[in-house]
């Protein structure tokens, strides 16, 4: 199995198949509207802008799961995103991106990782949320 044989929502509810990206550099991140690292989503547009005909493509994925830091709807969060931070790379619709719930994309992909730093991470914000 590849990245790129996954199939997921846009934030529009259609179907998009990575395969789609082929032969792009891909950064998927996972986002939240409502914390501290929001403003994160000025610079990844930014990021995008600059490289975007270079192949550069990000793939914004709102979860909910970080101390319910995205609580809104899909259209909630298509509309703030493009109102407050004029993002224009391609959003997904929700997901979970760790645990028993995470997304297939996220489980495959930390599974994948090279590196324990995401798990670790991962136990971090668990221990975290329990306080």
């Amino acid at each position: 199995m590849s990245i790129y044989d996954f199939k997921l929502k846009n934030i529009k509810g259609q179907e998009v198949t990575l395969s789609d990206y082929a032969g792009k550099l891909l950064l998927i991140v996972n986002t939240a509207s409502k914390c501290g690292f929001t403003p994160q989503y000025e610079g990844l547009e930014k990021l995008y802008l600059k490289y975007k005909d270079l192949g550069l493509v990000i793939l914004g994925f709102p979860s909910n799961q970080f101390l319910a830091q995205d609580p809104g709807s899909d259209d909630d969060i298509a509309s703030f995103c493009r109102i407050n931070f004029g993002v224009t790379f391609p959003l997904f619709s929700k997901v979970d991106v760790w645990g028993k719930t995470a997304d297939p994309l996220f489980k495959f992909l930390s599974d994948a990782a090279p590196f324990k730093g995401f798990e670790m991470k991962r136990k971090w914000v668990k221990r975290f949320r329990v306080l």
